[in-house]
Order: structure tokens, then sequence, then C-alpha cells
């Protein structure tokens, strides 16, 4: 029971092939069984696949399994194709567009499974690319937000710079008035005369100034911070909303980038391994000598070819001769008097009822 469906996995004829020896069943179960695994080995690694874009077991297991069919009857149709003939050239030229076709196969199946055999290093990949890009896209958002914090930033400096420039005003104000009092400088008489009660006005003045601009920069100053504050939190805010896109970055053309960053030996060691499960059945038709079932099926459709040839010619002589009996038969016709007198006398009406008609239309026109 297991050999015939082996059997029926290769392609090849059953009814042939229970003609022929065990040895040459036992062939044919052998290249069918590769086929059958093949497609089990395909379904696996598509399901893995699709599992990484649809992320759910259900869709992954059923497009899985419509891709494994897929590549069975693929692989089916490729071996059942190939026919032994006298030559092994002819035989290789029949095959290069199929083992062309294999090769195709035999990379779409070992990806998935590369990726699934090198999952914790494609993780490891990914998360330095997670990271980078993370880092990238803080700096590409501080960019949006950097020009008015600094702006901000400079304009507080500006302002208490203004209120030091003023307090240092005062101070030597004070220091003045201070001096004049003590006789030490200005018109260096000890006590608290008329100008020292000007320079002490004039203290007072900018003292009320500074006072004044305290108040008014400071004011400025906290609205100027609470920008600095808004603006920081926007940037957080932007910053957490774009980092679950940065987080998601983990689909399946991520993966296969980040296996392609991995050292190329390991993979290209699992690619050949597929390439030979792959190819195997279309070499083993080619390097296997003629057999029983071979010789059975050539004989089969040089037969069908003979009986198709002869109907041919048959058909051909058919319409040859039945040709050459229509053409006797209208000679023949062709010199009775009676048919030739009939024809002449319609003719002759034919051309009188042209005539008036001609007669007519003329006469109209004038």
């Amino acid at each position: 029971m297991l050999q015939r469906f082996f059997i029926f996995c290769s392609g090849a004829d059953t009814a042939i092939l229970d003609e022929c020896s065990p040895g040459e069943r036992t062939k044919y179960a052998g290249i069918g069984a590769t086929v059958f695994f093949t497609a089990i080995m395909a379904t696996i690694a598509a399901a893995y696949a699709l599992f990484t874009v649809f992320d759910s077991y259900f869709s992954a297991i059923f497009f899985g399994i419509i891709w494994g069919l897929l590549i069975f009857n693929l692989d089916r149709f490729i071996v059942s194709t190939i026919k032994k003939r006298n030559n092994f050239f002819d035989e290789l030229i029949q095959a290069s567009p199929r083992i062309v076709l294999a090769i195709i196969i035999a990379i779409v199946i070992s990806k998935p499974l590369e990726m699934k055999i090198f999952e914790k290093e494609i993780n490891q990949v990914l998360l330095t690319e997670k990271n980078e890009m993370t880092l990238a896209n803080k700096d590409q958002l501080a960019l949006q937000y950097t020009p008015s914090v600094n702006a901000l930033e400079a304009e507080i400096a500006a302002l208490k710079k203004e209120i030091t420039d003023k307090e240092a005003e005062v101070n030597a104000l004070y220091n003045t008035y201070i001096a004049e009092a003590e006789g030490t400088a200005g018109t260096q008489k000890l006590g608290k005369g008329p100008v020292y009660k000007e320079k002490r006005e004039k203290h007072d003045a900018e003292l009320a100034a500074l006072t004044e601009l305290k108040k008014t920069n400071e004011e400025k100053i906290v609205a100027a911070e609470a920008q600095i504050a808004t603006l920081a939190t926007e940037y957080q805010t932007k910053v957490a909303e774009t980092q679950p896109v940065i987080d998601g970055f983990d689909g399946l053309m991520a993966r296969v980038n980040a296996l392609n960053k991995l050292p190329l030996l390991p993979s290209l060691f699992i690619f050949l391994l597929f390439l030979a499960i792959e190819t195997s059945p279309i070499l083993a038709k080619l390097l296997s000598p003629k057999g029983a079932y071979d010789l059975k099926l050539e004989e089969q459709e040089s037969a069908l070819k003979s009986w198709v040839t002869q109907q041919k010619a048959q058909r051909d002589v058919l319409v040859t001769t039945d040709r050459n009996i229509n053409n006797r038969v209208y000679a023949d016709i062709a010199e009775e008097q009676e048919l030739y007198d009939y024809k002449r006398k319609k003719a002759r009406e034919l051309m009188q009822m042209q005539a008036d008609a001609f007669y007519k239309k003329q006469k109209s026109v004038l």
C-alpha cells in the first residue's frame, strides 16, 4: 500500500509498472518518497514563513498546506516528464529546465527553514538594528524640537544676563554713594551731603528698576521654561508613538535581511542539502540505465505514434480520393447540353433585367 502511494507520488504509470520487476517498482517508489518528503519540508517551511507574516497559526497552517501541495505537484510533474533517451546529452538538455525549476524550489524551501534554525542569531541582529533605529529615530525627532529649545534657552540666558548686568550696575552705584558718605571717593568729604543724596537717589531709582526688571524677566523665564517643558513632553510623546513601529520591525523581509548578514557558510550548506534533495529524483532518472519501465513506456508511445501516423495518412488519402471523384463528377456534368441550355436561358433573363433596371434609373435622372 505504501509502495503504491510512493509510486503515485513519482508520477509513473502504475499499469506499466505492474508488469515490471519488483526492483523497478522499488526504484520508482524511492523517487516518489523523495518527492513526498520534499513536499512535507516545503509545507513546514512555508507555514513558518507565513506565521511571521500573519502571526496566526490557522492561516500559517492552511496556506502552508496549500504551498506544500503546490510543490508536490510541481515535483511530481518534473519527475514524470523526464523520459529516458538513447543519448545522455539529449536527456540532460531535456532535464535542464526542470533542474533550474528544482533549484528555485530548493531556494524557496530552504530560506524559511534557515530562518527558523538561526532564529536566535537573527533575533540578536534584529535587536541591534532596533537599538540603532531607536537612537536614529530619537535624533531625527530631536531635530524638529532642538532649534526651538535652543532659541528659548538663549532667550532665558539673555534675560538672566540682563538681570546680572543690572545688578552689577546697582551694586556699582551702591558702592559709589557709600564711598561718598565715607569720604573715600567723589568729593572726599565725610558725611551725607548733597552729592551723597544725589547718588543715593540714583541708586534707589536703579534698585527699583532692578526689582521691576527681575519681576518682568522672571515671568518671561518661567514662560520660556514652560515652553521648553511642553516641547520636551511633545518630543517624548512622539518617541513613544513611533517606538511601536520600531519594535514591530521583525517581519519576513527584516528576517531575510538579517539572515543575509550572518556568515554565509552555514546557510550555504543548508541550501545545498535541500538542493540535493530536490534534484535527487531528476538525477536518479538521468543517471540510471534504461529499465523495463522505460522500454515498455517507449514501446507504448511508439505504438501510439505509429497508429496516429497511420490514421493521418489514411485521412489524407481519403481527402485526395474524394477530391478526384468530385472533379470527375463536375466534369461530366459540364458536358451535358441540357444543363448548358438552361443556364444560358437564365443568364439571358438576368441580363435583360439588368438592362431594364439601368434604363429606368437613367430615365429618372434625366
